[in-house]
């Protein structure tokens, strides 16, 4: 009993002081005043130029009923409610409660900020805590901005507006639709939540959470966000991007796909300058060209791409690998023109073709634009071809100045060693039965191949001197040219064997942390 006498003296106190709190409304002015108990029981009608005041809200219009013992207004016609330099609301209709601080307009809203407009058919604005919100389809026009929704809420305060429903910012540039939108108005940033898109003249931009300001034309994006060009997309777990410059950088499992050059480029950190037809990609890099039904993958340390579409030109910097089904190898640079279709293997090159391995000081691979298939291959200063006896434990090894070869179906099927060449050759019959190793030097080697990449023919040209010796005739420390190295353990097999460990653990590491 004790308890609930306490309890209700308690709420007592409250109810008296928060009686004490509420001031009631005041009537400045009106040019006329009547008081009709039958028709408006409890109220007093104003009519004309009415004017109240309220805490620091003024309230102008021309008809009013003012119920004074509930501290309450009921406004009719040009109904206009001014809060300082903060707010102004206009409406055809509008009810007041002085107590609760809550007021309700209807028929033609606006409210206007220093900032912005807002216009709908009915508003609630709650004095208590700043907001007014609407449910029945709002507009608002921000300089260069209009946003439309369903239902919205306004923070004064903080200058925001909340769009909750079937949100849409339009703007010269581009077009923003979400169903949860965020924006503040004096910094223009627009918070997107959820499955929300931003459509301009040359892009398409997803997210499900990020934000864009329309003052900087600058956005930031995370959760299944891309960039959308019409030859390029873009994706990563965080994108940057500034509509101004049309750059762009991701951050975290970056993907970029060009279409047109049938090419995808990965890492954990790219930039894309879309104007200056230019991106660079590093952090586990690589990139994927699609090549007849195969494909190509180079891995390098950092990847740039420049030029226009049948201009590219690639540059891959740093323990560059590659593979493709025929062919792989490793330099330490790359550089691909698209224009002349050649690639350069700059850096202690080496290539692998079928079983051959190929070595020299530089490389050029020449495609064919038409064809898009390897046309030539040059091998330039100490050049060195090896490749295993097909049977035994002997090396087939072919050492000169330069190589020059030709590709069928991108396959060596004819190649040219010129200038001090020196040749140790297995030599076997239809049973590969070991006829004799064939070891000699001579001025130039052309050498055809057979549909499984096997010499088929050899020939020697001017000054040529050695002989075939039977196997049992050429001593072990004989059948190796000087300069032999067999690097077949580090032949590249498969895509994945591009990386290098340390590559492979940042690409963990990296993963690992985006999960979290």
């Amino acid at each position: 009993m004790k308890k609930i006498i306490i309890l209700i003296f308690t709420l007592l106190n409250f109810a008296v002081f928060y009686a004490q709190k509420t001031s009631k409304i005041n009537i400045e002015s009106s040019d006329f005043i009547d008081i009709n108990e039958i028709e408006l029981p409890n109220a007093t009608l104003l009519t004309g130029n009415v004017r109240m005041n309220h805490e620091g809200i003024v309230m102008t219009c021309n008809k009013a009923y003012y119920y004074k013992d509930e501290n309450y207004i009921k406004a009719f016609g040009a109904v206009q409610m001014v809060q300082g330099d903060t707010l102004t609301l206009n409406s055809k209709y509008a009810e007041y409660n002085g107590n609760v601080k809550i007021a309700y307009a209807t028929g033609n809203v606006v409210i206007q900020s220093p900032e912005s407009t807002m216009t709908t058919d009915t508003v609630y604005f709650d004095r208590n805590i700043q907001e007014a919100y609407f449910n029945s389809n709002g507009t608002i026009v921000n300089k260069e901005n209009t946003l439309v929704s369903k239902s919205g809420r306004y923070y004064v305060k903080q200058k925001k507006y909340q769009f909750l429903e079937s949100v849409v910012l339009t703007n010269p540039e581009y077009v923003i639709k979400s169903n949860h939108l965020d924006y503040l108005t004096q910094q223009g940033n627009s918070y997107l939540k959820g499955p929300s898109t931003i459509t301009g003249k040359d892009n398409f931009i997803y997210t499900e959470n990020g934000n864009y300001n329309s003052k900087t034309n600058r956005g930031y994006f995370l959760k299944k966000s891309y960039i959308k060009y019409k030859d390029q997309l873009i994706e990563g777990d965080s994108l940057y991007y500034d509509r101004r410059k049309e750059f762009a950088s991701g951050t975290n499992n970056v993907k970029i796909t060009d279409s047109i050059n049938k090419a995808i480029i990965k890492g954990h950190y790219g930039e894309v300058y879309k104007n200056k037809d230019s991106l660079f990609i590093t952090k586990h890099a690589s990139i994927r060209y699609l090549i007849e039904k195969d494909s190509m993958f180079i891995h390098a340390k950092k990847i740039i791409v420049t030029g226009k579409v049948g201009e590219r030109v690639v540059v891959g910097q740093k323990n560059v690998r590659f593979y493709k089904t025929d062919m792989s190898g490793k330099c330490d640079s790359i550089h691909s023109n698209q224009k002349i279709a050649l690639t350069k293997l700059i850096g202690k090159p080496i290539l692998w073709n079928f079983e051959k391995q190929l070595t020299g000081d530089v490389m050029h691979l020449i495609g064919n634009n038409k064809t898009e298939k390897l046309d030539s291959l040059k091998v330039l200063n100490n050049t060195f071809i090896i490749s295993k006896d097909t049977i035994g434990p002997g090396f087939n090894q072919i050492k000169g100045l330069n190589l020059y070869g030709k590709f069928k179906d991108n396959r060596l099927y004819e190649t040219d060693v010129v200038k001090n060449t020196e040749v140790i050759y297995y030599m076997r019959n239809d049973k590969n039965e070991l006829i004799g190793i064939n070891k000699n030097v001579s001025s130039r080697i052309n050498m055809l191949m057979d549909d499984k990449s096997k010499i088929d023919t050899i020939t020697f040209f001017d000054n040529v001197d050695g002989d075939i010796y039977p196997e049992k005739d050429l001593p072990e420390n004989a059948r190796k040219l000087r300069g032999f190295v067999w690097r077949g353990d580090e032949r590249i097999k498969n895509k994945e064997e591009i990386y290098p460990q340390e590559e492979i653990d940042l690409d963990k590491k990296i993963v690992e942390e985006s999960k979290k």
